[in-house]
């Protein structure tokens, strides 16, 4: 067994083609968990306009988040107890039975409950990618595959917008949901057939108590995030009653952790210095990246006159510069086994980008901006997929499961919180600017929402316009200008990373090689 163990390794650098198929199909469900949200937003008025329910259109995407993240520790543990093949898969049958229930919804509260079925699948698609690539491909070869994981980022990104107009417009809203299906079924197919991987069978129980706990608290910080300054005032009795549940379920749940037989997060895992700072850029990196994906759109259509159809196309500067960096961080990472630069220089970049985005006005030209979002393409490319690595680096192979989830997790709170955060900033500075220079008429314009689409836009008097474009452009000076200090915290982490090297990186001593064949996937073994 040690023999075959130690010829996994350099066999999977010639990636057989069953393990190629593998990595296929781990691309098109990161592609589905990825390009739900993207399609359904273009879908979303055609929806309520035959649905009706328009006061509970928010729930439909906070539902899904809600659910997602709150599964998603949940399937790490259970695919790093009982088996990685068998949890994925049922996760991505989940989420098929919640996308082909959505779109056979008749009413409003069906969709919600629907995408929330949809939602608890999504939140394994994720993590199963990750934590089987984790299984299968040793960390310094995985360098390979990130510039593959960031082309399916943008390209969902890009390319969402787009198909979920199209489907919309030729097959109708349901064909949104149903989409999913065909590609579903073709990933459950190729990861049945050739992916093996072994099978276990934990003694120990789940730990319900902890899964609970850890579930009450995610929902009520989401909620926070998503309620606060929209639905319900920062300061009202509804959002201090949730973080107060909040901070209780999560203290709760680590006091819990350190007495459960099989803690759902395994506190251990963050005595690791790597396993912790990455987990902190992750958020960050979360942080700054949606909040970017959010108000970007808004300026150019605001301010700079582009049209809403393409909105996924004005984000191509920054995802093109995201994936041409992250492609050269992964080759660099896989031919010299060293990457303490990238988490450094990538913070370095983001912070100069945001900084620079932060400065933009009403004069901004679109290549201008352009040359900016590239910036800050360059910085998250260089953070995007290291982070996983090294968190994954940084563990045991029992806990490639809990590492992936828990990474995962913190990127997706980052981006509730820099939505939440930035969105406010930007909202309370566009009733500012508004009120000062249009008066009543400025603050009655934005007194529902600082965000207007293209036809609101147009229906006001020239005067009110300029006046809400000098205000998008103040509210994204603020985000951005916010975006900047918080991705300082990042290049602070960045600083302390201590650089381990990776399995398969340079010369190893008998011990070395000892570990690694005890350690190396058996499912690279088998797969060859």
């Amino acid at each position: 067994m040690a023999d075959t163990q130690a010829a996994a390794v350099p066999e999977a650098d010639k990636q057989p083609r069953s393990v190629r198929v593998v990595l296929l199909a781990l691309m098109i469900t990161m592609m589905l968990a990825m390009l739900d949200n993207m399609i359904i937003g273009t879908a979303m008025p055609t929806i309520v306009g035959e649905l009706g329910g328009l006061e509970h259109l928010s729930w439909v995407v906070t539902a899904y988040t809600l659910a997602t993240a709150a599964s998603t520790p949940l399937w790490g543990k259970l695919g790093d107890m009982y088996g990685r093949k068998g949890v994925f898969m049922s996760s991505i049958v989940l989420f098929l039975i919640g996308s082909a229930l959505s779109g056979m919804a008749q009413d409003m509260a069906q969709l919600i409950g629907f995408r929330a079925v949809q939602g608890l699948g999504a939140g394994g698609l994720m993590v199963g990618v990750m934590a089987i690539i984790g299984d299968l491909i040793p960390p310094r070869e995985r360098g390979k595959y990130q510039g593959m994981m960031a082309g399916v980022m943008a390209l969902a990104m890009i390319g969402g917008p787009l198909v979920g107009g199209t489907i919309t417009d030729h097959w109708g809203w349901r064909w949104a949901f149903y989409i999913n299906l065909p590609l579903g079924v073709v990933a459950l197919a190729a990861i049945s057939a050739v992916l093996h991987l072994p099978k276990k069978r934990a003694k120990a129980r789940i730990d319900y108590l902890g899964a609970g706990l850890l579930t009450v608290g995610i929902t009520a910080i989401v909620l926070v995030t998503t309620w606060g300054g929209t639905e319900y005032a920062w300061t009202s009795a509804r959002i201090m009653e949730l973080i107060g549940i909040g901070v209780a379920a999560l203290i709760g749940f680590v006091f819990w952790q350190t007495k459960a037989a099989e803690p759902v997060v395994p506190l251990h895992i963050f005595r690791s210095r790597n396993f912790t700072l990455m987990s902190l850029i992750g958020f960050i990196t979360g942080f700054v990246m949606f909040g970017a994906t959010l108000f970007l759109p808004l300026y150019q259509q605001s301010v700079q006159g582009a049209s809403a159809t393409n909105s996924g196309l004005l984000l191509l500067p920054m995802l093109g510069a995201m994936l041409v960096t992250s492609m050269v961080a992964g080759r660099v990472t896989t031919n010299t086994g060293r990457y303490y630069v990238f988490p450094v220089l990538g913070s370095a970049l983001m912070i100069v980008g945001l900084y620079l985005l932060s400065t933009m006005d009403t004069g901004t030209s679109r290549v201008t901006s352009g040359v900016f979002m590239a910036v800050v393409g360059l910085g998250m490319g260089c953070l995007m997929q290291i982070t996983m690595l090294v968190a994954q680096n940084s563990v045991e192979m029992k806990d490639m499961g809990v590492a992936s989830s828990s990474t995962t997790l913190f990127r997706t709170l980052g981006s509730s919180f820099g939505v939440a955060i930035m969105g406010a900033l930007f909202n309370s500075r566009v009733q500012d600017v508004m009120t000062e220079r249009a008066g009543a008429i400025g603050s009655k314009v934005t007194e529902q929402s600082a965000q207007l689409d293209a036809a609101s836009l147009a229906k006001l008097p020239e005067a009110a316009r300029e006046a809400y474009q000098h205000a998008v452009s103040a509210g994204t000076h603020s985000a951005f200008l916010l975006g900047a200090v918080v991705a300082v915290l990042a290049l602070v982490a960045a600083v302390f990373v201590k650089e381990v090297p990776l399995k398969g990186a340079g010369p190893k001593t008998d011990e070395e090689k000892a570990a690694e064949q005890a350690s190396a996937p058996m499912a690279v073994a088998e797969a060859v």
